[in-house]
């Protein structure tokens, strides 16, 4: 089987690792935020946002009063490190004053989620036969989520999409043999129940691959109806006597993607692939085998289901396509209220819009996905008001169609050359952690393919988008997949977890902070959002490098700014309004990403933010 290539650091690793000394926190491998004050005038504010261990403002040496607002006089302060035991510094009143990373979770339990896709096949294994399985999954679980919003040690997803894991004849098993069971390969129901008991003590809701568009040839359904077209010998067939016969789109004329039944005059019709027979979504026998296969695993504990290839339900008739998407939700929802069902329609904007018509609550927002998608162009150096006039319209177009509607933004999945290969240069670390900020600080549920946090490879074949899980540099150590057996061997970018967990300023330690900012405030993923135009607030010299978008849930607004360039840009926020005040020096910091070794810097509604930043404040 194909074994992937891991370069180790020194023998053509392209990335070389920065250490930086982390100060008065003992430890620690996250960065966080240095506060100070300073200003004539005892109420000027400065927050400066840095990599390294946070600091606060300390009293100095010869600090004798202070003033009359409670601050610290004039030229009374200046920097030190934390030495308290808890890691706080003193802010300007002399309070407390704590990094953002020290603020509460507030992560609500409802569709709003985000979601990490598993590939069972390369994720772990568990038993030493190089195909990753659902125990090995289980062992995993505390890696995505641990159930504790105390600890800082996960990476805070609480939803996990499973690629298909019914019985297939194909590695990826999009081509399903049982609607009913478990791929042995990947272990057994039981293990299945093991796992949806053990994400739901953690929070994390489930949703399966549900593939309708078409069967396995060697799903019982199929092979039973040829079966009973080879024995007609000539006569017409009997819906009663065969009720999988309607199952299919059988034909006596070969039409585009129509195979022949073997022994027989006729045909059926597998668009995909000849073993994948389509299924004829207009028959109502199978309709309600649907329904018994959504309650069978809504039964035992899936929180909903990601569907396949939805604008291929009826090749080239959307509204079909939309009309059963619509009967399927309403079938769903029927037997379990809270379940989650997103969509893949891999269209333009406009077009997959249209699908919210069905009341379906997500469809892939495929227009920020790829290579060639908005994320990626404006990191590679389209102007940022590319994504954020995207970002804005976006309400206006899906609640068009249902007003109750969940965004789902995703960067990469396993259809897609991984993102680490999108870009090239110096800046190329940068912009795969911008990348994902920009993906997961969108409203909706957002979706993370695994390694993408890692910064994995893999670009081509199907199989190199699939390859084995990076938890080592090593490929023969415990829980590493072969991959898929036609797998180019796939020559990593970036170091394995092993490495990268113990370095503050990895990709794997960006992405952490990501979702944590994303865990802290609701606004982000819940929050409608509306685009800031870049002249509303920028100097007129300023590249067009920078967007900032407002977000406003439940009667509170954040706001989102971004710098999507290499170059430091100065931001005069003044002019902008936030939960009812212009932005000034009393702002509430939610959160500060940087990607180099410069610090972002606050002062009275003043940013300067280094390339590739984003600040969000409240």
């Amino acid at each position: 089987m194909g074994t992937a290539c891991y370069s180790h650091r020194g023998v053509g690793m392209e990335r070389v690792m920065k250490k930086h000394e982390i100060r008065g926190m003992a430890g620690a491998l996250v960065a966080a935020l240095l506060l100070s004050a300073c200003g004539s005038s005892g109420n000027e504010k400065t927050i400066v946002l840095t990599n390294e261990a946070w600091q606060t403002a300390g009293k100095s040496e010869n600090e004798s009063e202070i003033n009359g607002n409670g601050q610290p006089g004039t030229d009374e302060m200046e920097l030190e490190g934390i030495d308290s035991e808890d890691g706080q510094g003193t802010s300007m009143n002399g309070k407390p004053t704590e990094s953002w990373e020290a603020l509460p979770l507030q992560v609500i339990d409802d569709n709003y989620r985000t979601y990490y896709e598993v590939f069972v096949y390369s994720f772990c294994d568990s038993d030493g036969d190089g195909v990753g399985d659902l125990q090995g999954l289980i062992s995993k679980l505390d890696y995505i989520n641990d159930g504790d919003n105390t600890t800082d040690t996960d990476l805070g997803c609480n939803g996990i999409w499973l690629m298909p894991v019914n019985p297939s004849p194909t590695y990826h098993k999009y081509d399903v043999a049982d609607y009913y069971a478990i791929d042995e390969a990947y272990g057994t129901l039981e293990d299945f129940q093991e796992l949806l008991t053990e994400c739901d003590r953690r929070g994390i809701k489930v949703i399966m691959d549900l593939v309708l568009n078409h069967s396995s040839s060697q799903n019982p359904w199929f092979q039973e109806a040829c079966s009973y077209l080879q024995g007609l010998h000539g006569a017409e067939p009997d819906a009663e006597a065969c009720p999988y016969f309607e199952y299919y789109h059988f034909s006596k004329e070969q039409g585009g993607g129509y195979y022949e039944v073997e022994g027989t005059d006729w045909y059926y019709e597998a668009q995909f692939w000849s073993e994948m027979p389509d299924l004829n979504l207009d028959c109502e026998a199978l309709r309600n085998e649907i329904a018994e296969i959504t309650q069978y695993w809504l039964d035992m504990g899936v929180g909903g289901f990601r569907l396949d290839a939805v604008k291929e339900y009826y090749s080239g008739a959307p509204q079909s396509n939309i009309d059963f998407l619509n009967w399927l939700t309403n079938t769903v929802k029927s037997q379990k209220e809270d379940v989650y069902l997103v969509g893949e329609a891999w269209l333009d904007m406009a077009e997959y819009a249209k699908y919210y018509e069905s009341g379906i609550d997500s469809i892939f927002d495929f227009a920020f996905a790829d290579k060639d998608g908005i994320i990626s162009k404006v990191l590679n150096g389209s102007s940022a008001a590319k994504y954020g006039a995207a970002v804005g319209s976006l309400d206006d177009m899906y609640s068009a169609y249902n007003g109750n509607y969940i965004d789902a933004p995703f960067y990469t999945n396993h259809d897609m050359g991984r993102s680490a290969g999108y870009y090239a240069g110096d800046n190329s670390e940068a912009q795969t952690k911008m990348a994902g900020a920009m993906n997961l600080f969108m409203s909706g549920s957002a979706f993370l393919y695994y390694g993408e946090e890692l910064g994995m490879k893999g670009s081509g074949k199907d199989e190199n988008k699939r390859a084995p899980m990076y938890w080592s540099m090593d490929a023969s150590a415990a829980g590493m997949c072969d991959g898929p057996a036609d797998m180019d061997d796939v020559k990593m970018k970036f170091e394995s977890l092993e490495e990268q967990a113990q370095d503050p300023d990895s990709v794997y330690q960006y992405y952490k902070k990501v979702i944590k900012i994303r865990n802290q405030n609701p606004e982000i993923a819940r929050g409608r959002a509306e685009y800031v135009l870049v002249g509303d607030f920028l100097a007129e010299d300023t590249k067009e490098s920078v967007c900032a978008i407002k977000k406003s849930y439940a009667g509170q607004e954040i706001l989102l700014l971004f710098v999507t360039g290499a170059d430091t840009e100065e931001l005069d926020l003044t002019k902008i309004t936030l939960n009812g005040k212009a932005v000034g020096a009393d702002i509430e910091i939610r959160g500060a990403l940087t990607t180099g070794e410069e610090s972002i810097t606050f002062t009275d509604g003043t940013a300067v933010m280094p390339g590739f930043s984003v600040l969000v404040l409240k």
